[in-house]
């Protein structure tokens, strides 16, 4: 993201390619740089010219899937970081704008998140229920996996319901996920009562004093009043301590608006973004964490068991200000 913005500050001039040189005050006649005052003790930015510099920032802005209200944060973040500001010789107004982007993004991105497996490990009576949701082809049957292969390695005992039961083959993929992994899958046929088989997945659990129980759901748009009742149907059920929703980085402003449904409709405490190494842009996960105001928790790195890491911002932030990154 990073690359693609400074590129476009240095083609309108918002930044110098050089940092500029000291020179004595101006005489009469002399003609000044526009996009600064000068000063005794360096210069001063003018308005005008960082609105430019901000136009220029919302356009590569809205190209990389970044929604409106975040533009609008970022924007009010970066006018009171740089309006009328004293800069020293030679400082530069790229470094400035960089620095200043940097912090409002780390803002967003770094919300109060959840220590998963300690709350787990803390809660009383056992098992610890989480919920999982999303639209279809998120991955979100793969991250289920993926996260139980993660609690595993944390010594916590898993148990997973099939609730995804409008689909054989979301059975059977997680069948052969919890064969793989040595995790137990508690599943009925195609087409039962999700709530049914998530019931008896915490029954089992009661039973065999299992640490947590995660429950799959049919992946299902946010326009869809049937499945969405039926999802409320399940949390009504087995009353979750926890609701991830699951959402596909690569599809832009799309998983923000799905994110802002599901969690109006169904309650969402924090996100997992799948496929976040191949998203150069990084507007999925800044839109989301803050149309939300949750905490994105996990996020997928690749294809492996292994490729679920819990979220750091200052990982993503690295990414999308790395020199030549793309996007």
């Amino acid at each position: 993201m990073w690359a693609a913005i400074r590129a476009r500050l240095r083609r309108s001039g918002g930044a110098s390619e050089a940092p500029p040189t000291p020179r004595p005050p101006s005489s009469p006649g002399a003609v000044s740089d526009p996009a600064f005052t000068e000063g005794v003790f360096g210069s001063r930015l003018e308005e005008a010219k960082l609105d430019e510099v901000l136009d220029e920032l919302e356009i590569v802005l809205l190209q990389s899937d970044v929604a409106v209200p975040v533009i609008e944060k970022v924007r009010e973040d970066l006018k009171k970081e740089l309006a009328g500001r004293r800069l020293k010789w030679g400082a530069d107004v790229e470094a400035a704008v960089q620095r200043a982007l940097q912090a409002s993004v780390h803002s967003i991105l770094d919300r109060p998140g959840i220590d998963l497996a300690a709350t787990i490990r803390a809660h009383q009576p056992k098992p610890y229920i989480i919920l999982f949701v999303g639209v279809n082809g998120t991955g979100k049957t793969t991250t289920i996996a993926k996260l139980a292969g993660w609690m595993r390695d944390q010594g916590i005992h898993v148990v997973i319901a099939a609730g995804d039961t409008f689909r054989a083959g979301a059975i059977e993929q997680l069948l052969v996920h919890g064969e793989r992994l040595g995790i137990r899958v508690i599943r009925q046929q195609e087409g039962s009562d999700p709530a049914a088989v998530a019931y008896d997945a915490v029954e089992h659990a009661r039973a065999k004093k299992l640490d947590v129980v995660l429950v799959d759901t049919a992946g299902r748009q946010h326009t869809n009043e049937n499945l969405i009742a039926e999802a409320q149907k399940i949390r009504r059920v087995v009353q979750p301590q926890l609701t991830l929703f699951v959402g596909d980085a690569l599809s832009g402003n799309d998983v923000t608006e799905q994110a802002r449904m599901f969690k109006k409709m169904l309650g969402v405490d924090g996100l997992i973004l799948t496929k976040l190494d191949a998203d150069a842009k990084g507007g999925a996960a800044l839109s989301a964490t803050f149309v939300t105001k949750k905490p994105i928790l996990f996020v997928g790195t690749g294809q492996g068991y292994g490729d679920l890491r819990p979220f750091d911002p200052d990982w993503l932030i690295e990414r999308l200000f790395a020199e030549g990154t793309a996007g």
